[in-house]
């Protein structure tokens, strides 16, 4: 049963994307130690990018051994393979493309011009069949053991492509969904479901910014998954929400840790 989330709040979106990328250099080699392999789930967007070039960056970043990791995304912006808007092409810009990775082991969501053609639905489900391929006898329903997933957090406290009130945040059953008309363009994508996400170990959430102050303020103050999405994204391990001091302006004090970085 997953605990209370961690707050751990950073004086910048700088050093949070520095701090994040050594926390999960860590994870990735304790995770390969402990079992051999490393699973993560990508998160698209300003800080998510901002972590994936600041691993990049990183001295550190070779302690891991690249081949034995296993990358999946979060959620995808249904475009077709290359754009520069799809969360895989900027990820392999910001990371990937410097890193001696698997290419078997890189699990990209499918694109608009892929075997499922237009139909976001075939690709969500298409996506779901490689999760359960991929999940263990022992593990946590129909998806891998995610090592960490990572999520940034909109202004409207969305998830992947989880936007508060829609049907993608009201499911329970699916691991991965296609998302239709979606407030942020582009309307149409591919995401991971609460359920889904909360089958990974550890679940960090990233947000930095005061457009992210207010998003951050709610989601930890106990309003429900179906009004603020990231409030139902939490790990069975260990839930941290990763915070640079604007993101964290107007969180309750309570939460905020004194020991901040």
């Amino acid at each position: 049963m997953s605990t209370a989330p961690q707050l751990v709040v950073h004086r910048d979106k700088e050093l949070m994307a520095q701090a994040a990328a050594a926390r999960l250099i860590t994870a990735v080699v304790d995770a390969q130690s402990a079992r051999g392999s490393a699973s993560v789930v990508l998160t698209g967007g300003r800080n998510g990018n901002g972590l994936l070039a600041a691993l990049a960056a990183a001295p550190a970043r070779d302690a891991v051994d690249w081949k034995r990791v296993d990358l999946w995304w979060g959620d995808e912006r249904f475009l077709p393979e290359g754009d520069p808007e799809r969360n895989v092409t900027q990820a392999r810009e910001a990371l990937l493309d410097a890193v001696p990775l698997d290419p078997e082991r890189v699990h990209a969501m499918p694109a608009s011009d892929g075997p499922h053609g237009d139909d976001v639905d075939a690709a969500a489900a298409a996506y779901a069949q490689e999760l359960a391929r991929a999940a263990g006898p022992g593990g946590h329903g129909a998806v891998p053991e995610f090592d960490v997933l990572m999520l940034g957090v909109g202004p409207d406290t969305h998830v992947a492509s989880l936007f508060p009130e829609l049907p993608a945040v009201r499911e329970t059953e699916r691991t991965v969904v296609g998302v239709r008309d979606a407030p942020k363009p582009p309307p149409t994508r591919v995401s991971l479901t609460l359920p889904a996400i909360r089958a990974a170990r550890e679940v960090w959430l990233l947000a930095a910014g005061e457009d992210k102050a207010e998003a951050a303020a709610v989601a930890l103050s106990g309003t429900g998954e179906v009004q603020a999405p990231a409030a139902g994204a939490r790990g069975r391990e260990r839930t941290v929400w990763l915070l640079d001091a604007a993101a964290a302006a107007r969180v309750p004090r309570s939460l905020v840790p004194t020991a901040s970085e």
